[in-house]
């Protein structure tokens, strides 16, 4: 008699489709000029987990947006991550990490009050700290966000 540990052929293979499937690994681009440059991707998916790296205050062209306001480049950083979880068949409401690094840390506030207008209600943990500079000295702020989809 088979113990319950004991698995046919068939439930073998079909245990190591699931976890091939479940572990698949998707690169999500958001259209950055510098991905190619750097050699990122905008997200990258595995199974339910979700990371975006460094989002920068950038439109579809690569132009920075908000020159000199933290908060719509705060904005534009969080529509350009809220896009990516979309590509990546998820949204807002999964994520459960957000890191913020800015220039000065002065502007965590306005910052801050942005990032709440999109995760008020959702409440991922978050982390806030300042950074010497970024590649483009215009951006004032990147945002990092992880997810992981529960359904």
């Amino acid at each position: 008699m088979l113990s319950k540990l004991d698995m046919s052929f068939q439930d073998e293979k079909l245990l190591t489709k699931t976890i091939e499937l479940f572990m698949k690994r998707e690169l999500i681009s958001g259209g950055s000029p510098y991905e190619e440059v750097i050699g990122f991707s905008r997200a990258v998916r595995v199974g339910p987990y979700i990371t975006i790296g460094g989002t920068a205050p950038m439109d579809a062209d690569g132009n920075t947006v908000g020159v000199g306001d933290i908060s719509l480049q705060t904005k534009q950083c969080l529509e350009t991550i809220k896009m990516a979880l979309e590509k990546a068949g998820s949204s807002l409401n999964d994520v459960v990490r957000t890191r913020i690094l800015l220039t000065n840390i002065e502007d965590w506030k306005a910052a801050a009050k942005v990032r709440a207008s999109y995760f008020k209600t959702i409440k991922p943990v978050d982390t806030i700290m300042q950074v010497s500079r970024f590649i483009n000295p215009d951006w004032l702020i990147e945002i990092e966000v992880d997810a992981i989809i529960s359904s």
